[in-house]
């Protein structure tokens, strides 16, 4: 672990002490509370996508060149775990070996630019260190073109798949620790294609398109589909307004070939050092079709909704099973901040604090409710039914530290057995 305590260490250096500044772009006489509530609606986007948001604030400056004929900028950031448990007798039965743990989460390197074009080029290149191999392994990597005419951004290469606001969003950005089980049983992290990305700003319809194949990905871990293609459309009808409302619409469709004729779906319980509670083992399986609705309501400091997704798997060995699930989540800032919202890409971003512990105040405090489901279970699959409600606290110290303080509880289904487990979880979140 070497690696992991070095960089962290850097990293903790440069995110606590980094000179106070003004606002990047911040007009003169202008509050900081203004200036943040001018940013909760972007329509910036880059080859990054969601990894690749632009500073808010300058308190951390970021690494940057000019190359001449592009810039170049390094971002980065990691995870770290802290978790202990309490089980049932069932729960205990099902999972033997569950024992209070400090895991490295994740660590990861972006490298990013602009192309000196007249229309908007960017690129980005992603590297993330994988704990379980201690490998690094290329992350979100590619190419993004902007076509103002057509309200039209276009990718290549390596990138989420644009299926479900939740999965786009970079897990950094998350209201909660980890997604929601179903689609991470069910939705590869990332995929390596090509993406159309529409948003209109007159009438604010928005979809985007995605086409996607393993050539260059066979053998990785995401890598479970030959080829997939994913829709994902809906329209944000109150965006715009200066008081913070955002009415959030989406329905989302998806089709895979199943890699080597079978698949495995499984997902651990929002919490990545434990195991995988819910697993449908290996089993045969040539087309999969996915379906469902998201729906977000962000009332200035408040934000709700949630998603839910249905998957069909063509496996006539099996009945052709369905598994579904989601989630609905309710978060309240009450240090008044508005969760920032991407109109291009159509998901939300990091609270930014309007004043940071730096600069003398609390920060940004955010606690908020979360119930997820996921059932996996079908015929003679018996992956188990999951589903968990987790009340929990974010403190954004900065725009770079953040501190996540949470409790669990969740009800599995599996095994023949019905056991129930306590989560108690704390994070530390570095980024730059």
């Amino acid at each position: 672990m070497t690696l992991p305590r070095l960089a962290l260490g850097a990293l903790v250096v440069l995110s606590a002490f980094g000179a106070p500044r003004a606002a990047t772009g911040q007009k003169p006489g202008q509050s900081r509370q203004d200036s943040t509530r001018d940013s909760i609606l972007s329509v910036e986007l880059t080859a990054g996508e969601a990894d690749n948001e632009p500073m808010r604030r300058n308190l951390l400056r970021r690494l940057e060149w000019n190359l001449g004929f592009t810039t170049m900028h390094v971002g980065g950031g990691m995870l770290f775990d802290w978790i202990a448990y309490w089980q049932d007798s069932a729960s205990k039965e099902q999972f033997p070996n569950l024992n209070p743990q400090y895991k490295f989460r994740d660590g990861r390197i972006l490298f990013g630019g602009r192309f000196k074009t007249k229309r908007p080029f960017t690129w980005q290149a992603g590297i993330m260190y994988d704990v379980a191999t201690s490998r690094w392994l290329v992350r979100q990597t590619g190419f993004m073109v902007s076509v103002p005419e057509i309200y039209s951004h276009f990718f290549l290469g390596r990138a989420k798949e644009g299926f479900s606001l939740n999965k786009v969003m970079v897990g950094y950005d998350g209201w909660s620790m980890e997604r929601l089980p179903f689609t991470d049983a069910t939705v590869p992290l990332l995929a390596d294609g090509v993406k159309w990305l529409f948003y209109n700003p007159n009438n604010h319809l928005f979809f985007n398109l995605g086409a996607f194949m393993d050539a260059f990905s066979e053998g990785q871990s995401f890598s479970s589909y030959n080829y997939q293609f994913v829709a994902r459309a809906g329209i944000d009808p109150l965006a715009g307004d200066t008081a913070g409302k955002l009415l959030h619409l989406g329905m989302n469709f998806r089709i895979g070939d199943a890699d080597k004729d079978s698949l495995r779906l499984r997902s651990k319980p929002e919490a990545f050092p434990a195991p995988y509670f819910i697993d449908t083992g290996r089993f045969p399986a040539s087309t999969a079709y996915a379906f469902g609705p998201e729906l977000y309501y962000r009332l200035g400091r408040v934000l709700m909704g949630g998603e839910y997704y249905w998957q069909r798997v063509h496996s006539p060995q099996n009945g052709n099973p369905w598994f579904h699930g989601g989630e609905a989540v309710v978060s309240w800032v009450t240090t008044g901040e508005a969760r920032p919202f991407n109109l291009a890409g159509n998901y939300f971003t990091e609270v930014v604090p309007d004043s940071t512990v730096i600069q003398g105040s609390s920060g940004a405090w955010a606690p908020l409710v979360k119930v997820s489901y996921s059932n996996l279970t079908n015929g003679p699959i018996q992956g188990g039914i999951l589903w968990r409600i987790t009340p929990m606290i974010n403190w954004y110290l900065t725009d770079n530290v953040r501190l996540e303080f949470a409790y669990g509880y969740a009800i599995l289904t599996r095994f023949e057995l019905r056991g129930a487990t306590m989560f108690f979880q704390s994070r530390l979140q570095l980024r730059l």
